[in-house]
């Protein structure tokens, strides 16, 4: 070989290591009573981070889904073609529950044993967990209208991934989809024109144009319409009872910065049959709990993103040298490095945190179920704005290795910013926060008991749950409290990670936190932990040395 091809000082491949070898997490499963679950989170993590599972990973964002909407002879067909590296991806997550499993199963901690699981798959790949995620949220929207639930819940529910074009019953298993935004209205559905119109037998007739559909490749989705009553909610299938295809007409498939092994549509109704789930004109109550729950998701998304960014880092700067010595030892690197630890633990934390409450609420915890109400709000704002930051500068610590698409970094940094903007963006996320706060107080009273629990021990975070409260007062006027809304979910948001760290993490870990994200001694930055942090022990927690 010649000299000059030879390859020095680059990393290696990081491949054969377990996305769930993550102590922040392995706590969180023990902590909070789903420790049973920890060599299964353990399997899957192990499998995630495989060499071949990363090929199907690469090899399903690099050959994106492509719409057929006619077959040879003329036929309308409206199909989507996915490459077999996705399908194994989605059997994976399938197989092992990532999907509505949890809704079924009986035992303590079955929502945070899945979120868990959603943690470290997603580190794989994200973008099929969109429809995952879709499948998770649908089972306690349908649950509104009992008759329909006690029908498709079990095939949500089932651990069979089953691709094709079928009627839903005939199928082993249903993934769900969701279609509710339309181009004149974005988030503001109730600008919804999309119309349902009764076909005499219990069923209704959709008519309308869907500007975005998550997977649209799925069995079954919950759809927003109009009725004489207002909005409203239905379930349609893509195919009906009698085999034949329903009007649902795939237009395009949507371009998009990410997201690309995962379809997104324009879906035009024709004449659509649908059956109404929830209450005549309480489409947007009925279809509140889908929300609410694929947020959870956008958040532990978030939280699996930073890691996976994290990890990459480390691995590279572990076995870089610049100017004599290895990336990871030189203190500024060391700072930056700390400061993405930390950052990715607080979202962890917090996202294992409403998982948690997802249990509890289920059980018949009011409080629990109060807290994840406005935890989720916080989260979702503040969580998935940090993602993409994050992702920016794990992709820097890379150089210019990290901004070649082969590192894998550029499809971290295309994927954070869509889980800022699914369900919600920010301002939609903050607004949210505020019509919380108004309408059920006793989300204050949960929100606040839970960080109170950490009161008297750090008094930066005691300093900063007073600024939250003292603001709290300024909500009065509702014009002026939308120019505090981003602020205030900031700022909620952080006392609540705050007050996870100081009781559950390593305290090097929360000290660095409180000292910069709720002391002020901290810059804007990435890599600006003030002087004296205690950097080693948030290193060597943030991947074990066998993984890096």
């Amino acid at each position: 070989m010649s000299a000059t091809h030879q390859v020095l000082n680059q990393a290696p491949p990081l491949t054969g290591f377990s996305t769930a070898d993550d102590p922040a997490l392995l706590e969180s499963l023990r902590r909070e009573g789903a420790g049973w679950s920890e060599h299964q989170v353990r399997a899957l993590g192990a499998l995630a981070g495989s060499e071949e599972v990363q090929e199907w990973a690469r090899t399903a964002e690099e050959t994106p889904p492509r719409l057929r909407t006619h077959d040879r002879f003329g036929h309308r067909i409206d199909e989507v073609e996915f490459h077999p590296a996705w399908h194994r991806l989605m059997s994976v997550a399938v197989e092992s529950g990532l999907h509505a499993a949890p809704w079924t199963d009986p035992r303590p901690g079955a929502h945070l044993f899945r979120a868990a699981q959603f943690y470290v798959w997603s580190q794989a790949e994200a973008g099929h967990g969109c429809p995952v995620s879709m499948t998770y949220a649908a089972v306690p929207a349908l649950r509104a209208q009992p008759e329909l639930a006690a029908v498709y819940e079990p095939l949500l529910a089932a651990r069979t991934y089953d691709f094709g074009l079928r009627p839903p019953l005939d199928k082993a298993g249903l993934i769900a989809g969701m279609s509710m935004t339309e181009k004149q209205g974005g988030s503001d559905v109730r600008a919804n024109t999309t119309e349902a119109v009764p076909a005499g037998d219990g069923t209704y007739l959709l008519t309308g144009h869907k500007w975005f559909t998550s997977a649209p490749m799925s069995d079954v989705f919950l759809v927003l319409a109009q009725t004489a009553e207002g909005l409203s909610c239905f379930l349609l299938p893509r195919v009906l009872p009698d085999g034949t295809r329903n009007g649902m007409h795939l237009q395009r498939l949507k371009d998009k910065l990410g997201n690309r092994s995962n379809a997104s549509a324009e879906i035009e109704y024709e004449a659509a049959v649908a059956w109404p789930v929830g209450e005549p004109g309480h489409g947007v109550r009925t279809i509140v709990e889908m929300v609410n729950v694929t947020r959870l998701d956008c958040v532990i998304g978030s939280a699996a993103g930073m890691r996976a960014g994290l990890r990459q880092a480390l691995h590279h700067t572990a076995h870089r040298q610049a100017f004599g010595a290895e990336l990871i030892d030189q203190p500024l690197m060391r700072n930056v490095l700390a400061d993405l630890a930390v950052e990715s633990e607080a979202a962890t934390l917090l996202a294992m945190r409403l998982a948690t409450a997802v249990d509890r609420s289920q059980a018949g915890d009011e409080s629990e179920a109060a807290l994840r109400r406005l935890g989720l709000a916080v989260g979702k704002y503040w969580v998935c704005k940090r993602g993409s930051a994050h992702a920016a500068e794990a992709l820097e610590c890379l150089g210019g290795n990290g901004y070649v698409e082969e590192s894998g970094m550029p499809r971290l940094y295309r994927e954070a910013p869509l889980l800022s903007i699914w369900e919600g963006s920010g301002n939609v996320a903050a607004l949210d926060v505020l019509r919380a706060l108004a309408k059920e107080p006793t989300a204050l009273d949960a929100f606040l008991a839970e960080v109170d629990a950490a009161a008297g021990t750090d008094h930066r975070l005691d300093a900063a749950v007073a600024r939250v409260r003292a603001a709290l007062p300024r909500l009065t006027d509702p014009d002026g409290a939308q120019l505090h809304a981003r602020r205030l979910a900031e700022e909620m948001a952080l006392v609540l990670q705050g007050s996870l760290l100081v009781r559950h993490s390593h305290p090097a870990v929360a000290d660095a936190f409180c000292a910069s994200r709720l002391g002020g001694d901290w810059g804007n930055a990435f890599g600006t932990l003030p002087a004296g942090t205690d950097l080693g022990p948030i290193l060597d927690r943030a991947l074990p040395k066998e993984s890096v």
